[in-house]
């Protein structure tokens, strides 16, 4: 699947961890905090995820955008240490 992470750290601390755990698990940095990778499985996410929670504090905003998911966009949002997700469906014909 392919995942792309965009980051917005209230710290420095967090941002050097994450970059650091992002580039651990094979992700290429495109733009200034935006990561990319093509080769993601659903468990690395999920590990990734975990280890993102770790490292980050409540002033950290991360977005992952997925696809496919089901074929389907997915949004997963950490904010305020919490995460949420958002399938986005295509328009109806």
């Amino acid at each position: 699947m392919f995942v792309s992470i965009v980051c917005d750290f209230g710290n420095e601390d967090s941002r050097d961890q994450v970059y650091a755990l992002l580039m651990q698990y094979g992700f290429e940095k495109v733009q200034r905090a935006c990561f990319e990778s093509a080769n993601v499985s659903e468990k690395m996410l999920q590990q990734l995820k975990r280890d993102i929670d770790k490292v980050t504090d409540y002033y950290d905003t991360i977005r992952l955008y997925q696809f496919p998911v089901e074929n389907k966009l997915a949004i997963s949002i950490l904010k305020e240490n919490k995460w949420k997700r958002i399938i986005i469906r295509p328009p109806a014909q």
